[in-house]
């Protein structure tokens, strides 16, 4: 009987080659780290390959901040149509030649018997034996449905979020958007844009202004992310969390699209949308929601003002900023009428169900016990507890902004510093 296929051996894999993995590449190349970036996709582009055909970037361009290729363009105000996103992505891979495997699946990654022996990894293009191992999958690997979303009729078209492009996959009539994070309130927008007939399940996600004292409001937030602690001012700070499972809240309602804009409920309301409470069950064609919109509404409105803008305008005078004073909240006195917390979807003519549910984590493949109840990796400043296993480009990894662009590439650095000095 033939042997298998002897394993390679290399010093470093970094699972994941999107935004955490290539900045990660970066900072190891300039340590002198030979490394191997196994990605499971057949292209470069990361999870922005997954958004709709009419998504923006929601940061705007001056906050593209990967370590060696920052913004330089004309309009650091604007925001990125999700194909130059894509395109941005392949031309730092290029730029700073990342060493990337592509079409290559992780399926198991194990510890070496022996002590800091490293890890075997398994793919489904061969296997690996590696002294580090850094996981930068990304945060966005699951799709979330309900389970009772088995219950829907045959006969209803369900998609996740991720899996939505455009309104013309859809069948023709009604459609139900269950989930007002950033996802649900885009995609509402871009329905309704088609000339469609949209109801709205409203979550617990906040709104937020897109611009808050002359600047884009997540010019402040990326500053207190980065700044913050010099000031005394630690709420954007992963060691702040009221609890492990905030690391999983939802993103402010905020849109990069038409030059950035603030959604709000009320509007969509008023532009015909169906709002509808939490979304609780389905059961013989009907959906049953929470009994409360108007309250919903009026807490995702206060939400920001009451823990975000005080934080902010603490940083601001903390900082010795100068900026102009808070805008007044455009006044909108559109009220939701009661339409019940039960939805007939055949009554309706709902034909299709979006869910703008998030997404779960994935390290299923993760064959060591390092993970914690919320399947996140236990770790500091994503240093594992387990030697040579990292993370990074995980929500709130070491503050609000780890999985973004802007922030990413701090973390990285720390992460192969450590690495390297192992």
């Amino acid at each position: 009987m033939p042997s298998p296929p002897a394993a390679h051996e290399i010093d470093t894999l970094v699972i994941g080659a999107g935004q955490a993995g290539l900045a990660t590449s970066y900072w190891l190349s300039r340590a002198g780290v030979e490394h191997l970036l196994l990605e499971q996709r057949p292209q470069l582009g990361g999870a922005w390959q997954d958004r709709w055909d009419s998504f923006y970037l929601n940061t705007p361009n001056f906050a593209f901040l990967l370590p060696g290729m920052t913004y330089d363009g004309p309009e650091p105000d604007a925001f990125l149509p999700r194909d130059e996103v894509i395109e941005l992505f392949r031309e730092y891979a290029r730029r700073i030649d990342a060493p990337v495997q592509l079409g290559t699946e992780v399926t198991r990654v194990a510890r070496v018997d022996g002590a800091d022996k490293g890890f075997a990894v398994e793919t489904n293009q061969g296997r690996w034996l590696a002294r580090n191992v850094v996981l930068a999958n990304g945060a966005y690997q699951v799709p979330r449905v309900p389970p009772s979303a088995a219950n829907l009729p045959r006969h209803i078209t369900q998609l996740h979020s991720h899996d939505y492009r455009n309104p013309a996959q859809l069948p023709d009539g009604a459609v139900l958007v269950v989930g007002t994070g950033q996802s649900g309130g885009q995609i509402t927008e871009d329905l309704l844009a088609a000339g469609r007939e949209v109801h709205l399940s409203v979550s617990a996600c906040p709104e937020a202004p897109r611009r808050y004292r002359g600047q884009d409001t997540f010019y402040w937030l990326l500053e207190v992310n980065l700044h913050g602690p010099d000031y005394g001012i630690n709420g954007l700070q992963a060691a702040q969390l009221p609890s492990p499972a905030a690391r999983f809240m939802c993103n402010p309602l905020i849109s990069g699209n038409d030059g950035g804009h603030t959604i709000r409920l009320r509007d969509l309301g008023r532009r015909g949308v169906r709002l509808h409470g939490h979304y609780e069950e389905t059961d013989d064609g009907a959906i049953t929601f929470s009994d409360d919109l108007a309250a919903r509404i009026a807490l995702t409105e206060s939400a920001f003002r009451q823990r975000m803008q005080v934080m902010l305008d603490e940083y601001i005078a903390a900082a010795g900023v100068e900026a102009p004073a808070a805008e007044p909240v455009p006044a909108l006195d559109w009220q939701p009428s009661s339409s019940g917390a039960r939805l007939d979807l055949g009554a309706e003519g709902i034909t299709s169900v979006i869910w703008s549910t998030g997404y779960g984590l994935d390290f299923g493949f993760l064959d060591i016990p390092v993970l914690d109840e919320w399947h996140y990796p236990r770790h500091s400043r994503g240093v594992t507890e387990v030697p040579g296993l990292y993370a990074v480009g995980l929500p709130w990894l070491t503050r609000h902004a780890s999985s973004t662009v802007a922030a990413v590439g701090m973390d990285a650095e720390y992460v192969a510093g450590h690495l390297a000095g192992r």
